[in-house]
């Protein structure tokens, strides 16, 4: 993880008869933790709008590789907006039902999520704090938006700490355009447990950059297996789709086809832009991305579509009430 993405994060754990309480930037994690490690949230950084406001970025990382976890808006997972330095104790309670919810994800895809959800301030917010605090495993963590000027990113920013484009440095990259999407039917749908649910998207890069690569993916198993070169993960560039379980349970839904993962898993084979040896799919005709969902779970669920060119990415939710 980079330390923009961890600014001023800070956890406390509850071990036996031990509390043990730190302010701490996590470095990334050298070991395997399957299951029972905590969710940090993490600022990634600012930048300005074109009217004079500002748009914060905000993502996640989730320590384990297979664990989820959903945490739905309220005392486990919510938003503050305060002067500086108000919340830095973790022990205060710094919840507000009207501030809670600014738009977070409640299911938590296990690694890193990083750029996930934007929150735009005001041009007067000055030096006030978005802060996100959540819950897991027992274990308090937040992190604090703000407007300080070591925080102001850019496209290129970005692209670098997703890996994008081979984790290239290429300074066209600042002025990157963000992938067109556009989600056909309502954004507001009701379903039935066991009746699948048609979702249509049209999705377009602008610019067509970063362009397509014709890289050969690795193939021997030394190439697959090869240690990592960078702190970052990277993927390859060009345009692509998926589907995501924003706010639900995600294992009682179910899409076909199977979508990639949105998320950093770098395991080999693990269906993920970010894994070896996966290649970006071509776009299907039209650049009109069909597929269908499958509720096993009454409930209300957001599903996000997320369009990216590898670099940057573009969100479009779909908000479902399923009945039985």
């Amino acid at each position: 993880m980079t330390s923009t993405s961890l600014v001023r994060s800070a956890v406390w754990i509850c071990l036996a008869l031990t509390v043990v309480k730190s302010l701490s930037s996590f470095a990334q994690e050298r070991r395997m933790i399957l299951r029972g490690g905590v969710v940090s949230p993490a600022f990634e950084g600012w930048w300005p709008n074109d009217d004079g406001s500002f748009k914060l970025f905000f993502g996640y990382m989730n320590s384990n590789w297979q664990q989820h976890f959903d945490i739905p808006i309220g005392q486990d997972n919510y938003f503050s907006v305060i002067d500086g330095a108000e919340l830095d104790d973790l022990e205060l309670d710094g919840y507000d039902a009207e501030a809670a919810d600014m738009g977070q994800p409640t299911h938590f895809y296990p690694r890193r999520n990083p750029f996930l959800f934007t929150i735009d301030v005001p041009a007067d917010f000055g030096d006030q704090e978005v802060v996100w605090t959540l819950n897991s495993q027992h274990g308090v963590a937040r992190a604090f938006g703000s407007l300080y000027p070591d925080y102001r990113i850019d496209a290129q920013v970005i692209s670098t700490e997703v890996g994008g484009a081979f984790g290239s440095l290429d300074d066209r990259l600042r002025s990157n355009i963000a992938p067109e999407l556009e989600v056909r039917g309502d954004t507001y749908r009701t379903a039935r447990v066991g009746v699948p649910m048609s979702l249509s998207v049209h999705a377009n890069d602008p610019d067509d950059f970063p362009s397509r690569s014709n890289r050969p993916p690795p193939r021997t198993p030394d190439q697959i297996y090869r240690p990592p070169s960078s702190i970052v993960a990277s993927s390859g560039p060009g345009l692509r789709f998926s589907w995501s379980v924003y706010r639900g349970r995600e294992s009682a839904a179910s899409f076909e086809p199977t979508q990639m993962k949105t998320y950093t898993d770098t395991r080999v084979y693990a269906n993920s832009p970010w894994s070896p040896p996966y290649t970006i799919p071509e776009p299907p005709e039209g650049k009109i991305w069909n597929a269908t969902v499958l509720f096993e779970r009454p409930g209300d669920y957001v599903l996000r579509g997320i369009a990216s060119d590898g670099s940057l990415f573009t969100y479009q939710n779909v908000n479902v009430t399923v009945f039985p």
